[in-house]
C-alpha cells in the first residue's frame, strides 16, 4: 500500500516541478524584450545595439536627459488623469448597464443585448470621423475630455463581462434588498457592486492599460505638447530624437522604459484580483 502512495507522490512532485520549470521558462522568454529595453536604455549611444546585456558603463544620464529635454512629468500626470477617469467611467457605466441586463426580465432583452454585443464588430475607423465632429462641435478638441469621456457610454465587452458575473450571483440577494425597501439603484450600488468587486477590478485594470497605451486618440485630438499623454509624448520623442543623421536611440529607449514600467507595477499590484476575476467570471446566461 505504501509503494503506490510513494510512487504517486514522486509523480506529483515531478509534475509540479516540470510545470514550474515550464512557467519559469516562458516567463524568461516573455521578459527578454523588456530586459533588453532596460539594458539598452542604460548604454551610451555607440553601444546601444551591441551584444552585451550588462551596460558598461551604466549611462544613468540617459534618464536624466529625458526628464530635462521633455515635459515628461506633465505627460505622466496627463496619462494618470486620463487613465483613471477612463477606467472609472467605463467600470461604473458598464456595471450599471450590465446589472440592468442581468436583473430585469423584459421582452426583447436578449435582442437588445445582442445589439450591444454586435457593436464589437463595428471597426473603430467607421465611427472615428463622426465622433471627432461631435467633440469638435462641442469645442472639446485639444483637451483631455475626448480621451476618457466616451467611456461614460460603456463598452460592449465590459458589459458582457459584468453581466455574466451578475448572472452568477444568487438572485435572492437582490430580491431581499428590494423587500427591505432598496431602490433599483440602491440594489445595484449596495448589493451588486460590493459582491462583484473582483470583476470590477478586472475591468478597471483592462481599461487602465488600454487608456495608458492608447496613441490614436491623442494623435487625433491633442495639439499642445502640454496636453500630451505618455504614448503621444513618446511619439514626440521619437520625432525629435529619431530623425537626422544620427538617431539618439538611448533617449528613445529610456523614454520607452518610463512609459512601460507603470503598467508592470499596476499588474503586479492587481494580479490577485485579475486572476480571481478571470477564474470566477462564469458563462451563465
Amino acid at each position: 500500500m505504501n509503494e503506490p502512495t510513494f510512487t504517486s507522490n514522486i509523480r506529483a512532485r515531478l509534475f509540479k516541478l516540470s510545470n514550474t520549470a515550464l512557467l519559469v521558462g516562458f516567463t524568461v522568454v516573455f521578459m527578454i524584450p523588456f530586459l533588453w529595453l532596460v539594458s539598452a536604455s542604460l548604454k551610451i549611444r555607440s553601444e546601444v545595439f551591441n551584444s552585451e546585456w550588462i551596460p558598461n558603463p551604466i549611462a544613468w544620464e540617459n534618464y536624466v536627459r529625458v526628464w530635462n529635454v521633455t515635459p515628461m512629468l506633465t505627460w505622466l500626470q496627463n496619462s494618470i488623469v486620463v487613465a483613471i477617469l477612463a477606467a472609472s467611467a467605463v467600470t461604473l457605466s458598464c456595471s450599471l448597464v450590465a446589472f440592468g441586463f442581468a436583473y430585469f426580465k423584459f421582452p426583447g432583452r436578449n435582442f437588445l443585448f445582442s445589439l450591444v454585443l454586435g457593436t464589437m464588430m463595428l471597426p473603430g475607423a467607421v465611427t472615428m470621423i463622426p465622433v471627432f465632429l461631435i467633440w469638435n462641435k462641442l469645442g472639446l478638441t485639444n483637451t483631455l475630455v475626448p480621451l476618457w469621456a466616451g467611456n461614460l457610454f460603456g463598452s460592449a465587452f465590459y458589459i458582457f463581462l459584468q453581466r455574466q458575473f451578475f448572472l452568477a450571483l444568487p438572485r435572492e440577494l437582490f430580491e431581499a434588498a428590494r423587500v427591505d425597501g432598496a431602490s433599483y439603484l440602491q440594489t445595484w450600488w449596495k448589493v451588486a457592486m460590493p459582491l462583484s468587486r473582483t470583476s470590477l477590478i478586472v475591468v478597471f485594470i483592462f481599461e487602465l492599460k488600454a487608456s495608458w497605451t492608447d496613441l490614436l486618440k491623442p494623435l487625433i485630438y491633442l495639439r499642445d505638447s502640454s496636453l500630451f499623454t505618455m504614448p503621444r509624448g513618446l511619439k514626440a520623442v521619437l520625432d525629435q530624437f529619431g530623425q537626422g543623421g544620427e538617431m539618439q536611440w538611448e533617449i528613445i529607449l529610456a523614454a520607452s522604459v518610463i512609459v512601460t514600467v507603470p503598467m508592470i507595477i499596476i499588474f503586479f499590484l492587481g494580479q490577485r484580483y485579475f486572476m480571481d476575476g478571470i477564474a470566477t467570471t462564469g458563462l451563465k446566461g
